[in-house]
């Protein structure tokens, strides 16, 4: 059995990690609250630019514009949006092992990949593969300019040739205990038909302008879009497993505590034993 003294010294340690615990949870609650409201105040806008691009491609040549070119599909590129510090459960583990799945299948020695967050980077770095870019220590500082810098890079990328089509492996937001893993095409872009209802608008400039103008802000939109949901997801998954690591260090906490008062009072019982021992033998 363990001392009174080693007993104390882990319930001293318990208490102070559970502090740690309950701080990072009540900053993680913070942040994801944050992360919400920029992602409702994005999702407006990014439906009406969608809806407006979805209703003039079919009526553009998709040749006079480098980014809606569907080439046949030899190569591939895969963003894949992570985090830069753990401690939120299976948040990095999962989103990497869906992408090391989906990489392999298409073969993983035709894949570019770019890198979103250290965890992402740090994994497939460790595997050699083939890591075009990688974008970390930006995400305390999360802002649109991010997502133009990396939406950039994809289309330069993507209109250079070097790959045919681009996918987006991140994390969605569903709710506070629920964040769902999404692979999405993000080059060429496509849209099915009937995806959005038809509307006659007239344009002003035409539409081929308009298109070279709304599509690459269009694609910076999604990546922004991507960068907020992934955030917001990791915040979330961090907040729940900092409150399970708390109520596990209370429960620890109380085990512990249960044992000291057990070890207290078998010692107390030991030493009355050895007085009364010790008087008897006097007597004698």
């Amino acid at each position: 059995m363990a001392s009174l003294k080693d007993i104390r010294d882990r319930i001293k340690s318990v208490k102070s990690i559970q502090k740690v615990t309950s701080a990072m949870k009540m900053v993680a609650a913070a942040k994801v609250r944050k992360a919400q409201q920029k992602m409702e105040q994005a999702r407006p806008y990014t439906l009406a630019l969608e809806e407006v691009i979805h209703h003039i491609l079919p009526d553009i040549n998709r040749d006079d514009l480098d980014l809606l070119n569907i080439r046949e599909i030899k190569r591939k590129a895969y963003v894949i949006v992570s985090a830069d510090r753990g401690l939120a459960g299976a948040f990095n583990s999962n989103i990497t092992k869906v992408a090391e799945k989906e990489i392999n299948e298409f073969g993983r020695e035709n894949v570019d990949l770019f890198c979103i967050g250290k965890k992402a980077r740090d994994h497939f770095k460790r595997r050699e593969y083939n890591i075009i870019e990688s974008h970390t220590d930006f995400w305390n500082d999360l802002n649109y300019d991010n997502a133009m810098m990396i939406g950039r890079s994809i289309i330069d990328h993507f209109t250079s040739g070097k790959v045919d089509e681009v996918h987006v492996i991140y994390n969605y937001f569903v709710n506070m205990a629920q964040q769902e893993i999404k692979s999405e095409v993000l080059l060429p872009l496509v849209y099915e038909d009937g995806e959005f209802e038809a509307k006659d608008r007239l344009y002003e400039p035409s539409k081929e302008a308009l298109v070279g103008s709304l599509v690459p802000r269009h694609l910076n939109i999604q990546v922004w879009k991507y960068l907020l949901e992934s955030y917001a997801s990791e915040q979330a998954a961090r907040m729940l497993s900092m409150e399970n690591a708390t109520t596990n260090a209370g429960d620890m906490i109380k085990s512990l505590t249960l044992e000291f008062n057990k070890a207290r009072q078998a010692a107390i019982t030991t030493e009355m034993l050895e007085i009364v021992s010790g008087a008897e033998a006097l007597n004698e």
